[in-house]
């Protein structure tokens, strides 16, 4: 039904009118009586999977919802009726901040594609934290933090410890962000000396709490393999959890879409179909090079069950996705779960 009924529709406007319009259906489905259960009887049930167990926690199944979507915990518990094994918020910096200039999202419908430019808009950190007290589901949620974008990069890590301690009570896991291409020198913080000193500082943070919450790293596909073997360092020095592989990609290389279009639209991060391949193979580069050492989340261009798999087997241990799910909708869950078992 999403594919031949719902998508056409939310199509017909531009993305972020068609993403607002979807979580104004949302929230009134969850307010009604019933409501969220009758959509979880018609969807989440469907769309059950596997549990495992990761950084201590266990996952219901191995599809999550990548950061992005639900970037001010408005709809959790709506994702959570429809099967997702968990959800990451965000990215949430400590003040709210209004985002790039629109528009700021485009669909590359030939390439099952987006561009986005959206700069880290979201309602700041006490705001999305009051939220998260309220959910009525126990589904798991990550806290995915970034900086605001008047804090400059040599004060960066403050920015990073008012959110973890915010939110620290209310999220499963957190996952730093450096790796957005939509925040003017954020990239620059990958690079090892201010890596190191985000992550050691929030892992100093970690150590003061009587229980210690998992703490990922998420990265861009654009690393040269240097840079890669610096990342592999960095997460086996500062003893973090994990990675999150990959962002949004600056790369342009292979679309279907015309050139003209791809250069009307401008500046911004790609995501979909075509990071499938770059995001895998990153996977793979970082699992083999480390030797399995820490977990990998893949993320990128997941669409499918097939695609899915893939990630799993180049080193995987849990999905997440975004623009599939745009594309797909929600029997995108059922179809890795299947895959994935």
């Amino acid at each position: 039904m999403y594919k031949i009924l719902i998508r056409p529709f939310l199509f017909l406007f531009q993305p972020e009118n068609a993403h607002h319009l979807t979580f104004f259906m949302m929230k009134v489905i969850n307010a009604l009586p019933f409501g969220r259960v009758i959509f979880s009887l018609a969807h989440g049930q469907k769309n059950k999977g596997q549990s495992t167990e990761l950084f201590g926690l266990q996952f219901p199944n191995k599809v999550g919802l990548a950061a992005g979507l639900d970037k001010n915990a408005e709809a959790i518990d709506m994702f959570a009726a429809m099967g997702f094994g968990f959800v990451e918020i965000g990215t949430v910096t400590p003040k709210p901040q209004p985002g790039n200039p629109k528009p700021r999202l485009f669909r590359l419908k030939e390439d099952q594609a987006l561009i986005n430019r959206m700069g880290f808009n979201n309602d700041g950190v006490a705001v999305v934290k009051e939220r998260l007290k309220k959910r009525k589901s126990n589904i798991l949620v990550g806290g995915n933090i970034g900086k605001n974008k008047v804090t400059p990069n040599e004060e960066a890590v403050n920015d990073y410890i008012i959110c973890f301690n915010e939110l620290f009570d209310v999220v499963d896991y957190f996952v730093v962000n450096v790796s957005s291409p939509n925040t003017p020198g954020l990239r620059e913080l990958q690079e090892k000396e201010p890596l190191s000193r985000i992550l050691n500082t929030l892992m100093d943070e970690n150590k003061k709490r009587p229980a210690t919450k998992p703490i990922l790293l998420k990265i861009a596909p654009d690393l040269t393999e240097d840079q890669l073997m610096d990342i592999i360092e960095i997460v086996n020095e500062t003893k973090i959890d994990g990675v999150i592989a990959t962002n949004t990609t600056i790369d342009r290389s292979g679309l279907k879409t015309s050139g003209d279009t791809i250069e009307s639209i401008g500046a911004g991060g790609l995501s979909g179909k075509p990071v499938q391949s770059k995001s895998t193979e990153l996977i793979r580069f970082l699992h083999e090079k480390s030797n399995g050492s820490f977990p990998i989340i893949g993320v990128g261009g997941i669409n499918s069950g097939a695609s899915a798999l893939e990630k799993v087997e180049s080193g995987a241990s849990l999905v997440q996705v975004y623009s599939g799910f745009i594309y797909e909708g929600p029997k995108l869950i059922s179809d890795i779960n299947k895959a994935l078992a």
